[in-house]
């Protein structure tokens, strides 16, 4: 039997939601590049391509968007949830994960599930500042409503366009091991609820979805570029990993990168604090340098990680939202898997290699002992 740790090159699975190869650095989602898809397309757009292997026609997407939009309110249940997570500290991942098992009371479907996420998302953020959640508004897409719960002010177009190409730059990457988990769940005949709260389990994890934030605090703590290289020279001989570059999949620059390159330039030209975008590309241009000195083959390059961090922060989320608002944007993807699972499913059952030692004895008695109370 071949053993293969961590199913690297394993086929698992036939999909038509997403492409990716790590040698040319190209995503490719539903057939579009990257590049062409994220920047263009609305959130509701790109969640109908997956779901349905086409764009959809006006109408289509005028009653999806409708959809969406009556299903985003929360049951009084799980805004309860939410309340009793915000006042035990709880991480904000492991309120999304409790609260989305309870989507269930009001139904099971994709859309249901993809219209509440944001919803809890926003709504725990404002319980944990001591404020109560903002209602949504069924006028305002789901990008737009999203923002606009958190802060209960109209967001303005460049903040929505920007929003919705990080979403739809993260909606979909391959079997990833959130949505590995997600096909999985869904391998044994589970239903949808159950497989989006064990991939956003997995998404929890700071080797999958979890680490961005730690980005932009290494931006932070250079502040200036003229300090640039001497604090990453001092990580990179500490053995310190700089997070934001390198990728399990990717051996040259990750596309997803680039596309969030842009959109940020963007957003803070038009919308932000340019000095910060500006030392952002310095001190990336600087640890590339530095990784090709120290690590020179290696082909460590800039990671999803390090443009998201960027663009999260221009969109004023703090970094305890950053992984949540990934699983607003995969949430689409991992559905997309869900359905092609059932369509045409095999329970997912691959083997394992026992290495554990063979032929003990227990104790030679024929009858197990039980403790009796005196």
């Amino acid at each position: 039997m071949t053993q293969n740790m961590g199913l690297e090159g394993v086929v698992a699975a036939r999909t038509r939601l997403s492409h990716v190869d790590g040698e040319r650095g190209e995503l490719i989602i539903a057939g579009y590049p990257l590049a062409e898809f994220a920047a263009h397309a609305t959130f509701e757009e790109a969640t109908w391509l997956l779901w349905n292997g086409r764009r959809p026609s006006t109408s289509e997407l005028d009653a999806f968007r409708r959809e969406l939009a009556i299903k985003r309110a929360l049951p009084p249940a799980i805004t309860t949830l939410l309340r009793d997570c915000a006042a035990a500290g709880t991480d904000p991942m492991d309120a999304l994960r409790i609260a989305a098992g309870a989507i269930s009371l009001q139904g099971e479907d994709a859309a249901t599930i993809t219209a509440k996420i944001p919803t809890i998302v926003a709504a725990f953020r404002r319980l944990r500042q001591g404020s109560e959640p903002i209602a949504p508004r069924a006028e305002l897409a789901h990008a737009a409503n999203y923002l606009y719960m958190l802060t209960g002010e109209l967001p303005d177009v460049e903040r929505v366009r920007a929003l919705e190409t990080y979403l739809n730059t993260v909606i979909d990457h391959g079997l990833n091991a959130s949505t590995f988990t997600c096909r999985v769940i869904v391998s044994t005949g589970s239903d949808f609820v159950s497989a989006i709260v064990g991939a956003i389990g997995a998404l929890k994890g700071p080797l999958h979805g979890g680490a961005p934030g730690p980005a932009l605090e290494t931006v932070f703590e250079i502040g200036d570029a003229s300090r640039a290289e001497a604090v990453l020279r001092q990580k990179i001989e500490r053995g310190e990993r700089l997070m934001g570059f390198g990728h399990r999949v990717y051996k040259v620059r990750d596309p997803r990168a680039d596309v969030l390159a842009v959109a940020a330039e963007r957003l803070y030209t038009r919308a932000g604090d340019m000095s910060l975008y500006r030392l952002a590309r310095d001190v990336e241009a600087m640890a590339l340098r530095l990784l090709e000195e120290y690590k020179p083959g290696r082909r460590l390059q800039t990671n999803v990680e390090f443009y998201t961090a960027l663009m999260l922060h221009g969109l004023g989320l703090d970094v305890s939202l950053f992984t949540p608002t990934f699983a607003i944007g995969r949430v689409s993807g991992w559905l997309g898997h869900a359905m092609e699972q059932r369509a045409a499913n095999r329970l997912i059952r691959p083997s394992s290699e026992y290495v554990g030692p063979r032929d003990l004895t227990w104790n030679g008695e024929s009858e197990p002992r039980y403790a009796v109370a005196s």
